[in-house]
């Protein structure tokens, strides 16, 4: 019977592969922002959210909002202009960071890799969003559970943030002051 020993990795084999990991990254951005891959510029009516993050932010929020009684298309839209808003207020460099990140997830060069999502956000189903969520927050990468945490609290603050969302499930609203 062979027992089953656990890898171990020592600190300067994780410093390499963070090297080379933050080195691959940096290259993959660059090559997308010079080859017209990534725009810095936002999409028509976004102040922050580009054209190539709404199908991103589409797929992941129906999915973590669920089956919510005022989940439709015109909800999504609030609720997807509503994190834009949020965003707007957020620092440059915040922006900046959410627009890597939306950029991995929706360049075809990382998106399959990183997500298990080959083809476009659109044709992905519920079933390959739901196994991106979870591989995410179950990875052993500290970085992908850090981007789903910052997906979902990002993600669900929008969605609970429209009133639409709180009249399907009886919450009047907060107070007015």
């Amino acid at each position: 019977m062979s027992s089953f020993t656990s890898p171990r990795i020592n600190r300067r084999d994780l410093l390499k592969l963070s090297l080379g990991a933050s080195a691959t990254l940096a290259t993959v951005g660059l090559t997308a922002t010079l080859s017209g891959c990534s725009s810095a510029q936002p999409g028509n009516g976004f102040v922050v959210l580009r054209d190539t993050d709404l199908p991103v932010v589409a797929a992941i929020m129906r999915e973590l909002v669920g089956p919510h009684p005022a989940l439709n298309e015109a909800t999504l839209e609030t609720a997807i202009r509503q994190l834009d808003t949020t965003l707007s207020w957020t620092s440059a460099a915040v922006q900046t960071q959410l627009q890597d990140l939306f950029g991995l997830l929706s360049m075809p060069l990382t998106r399959g890799p990183l997500t298990g999502i080959w083809s476009s956000w659109d044709a992905a189903s519920a079933t390959d969003v739901q196994h991106f969520l979870q591989r995410w927050q179950g990875s052993r990468l500290d970085m992908l559970r850090q981007g789903h945490s910052a997906l979902s609290q990002l993600l669900l603050m929008a969605w609970y943030a429209t009133p639409a969302s709180w009249a399907a499930v009886g919450y009047p609203g907060p107070p007015i002051i």
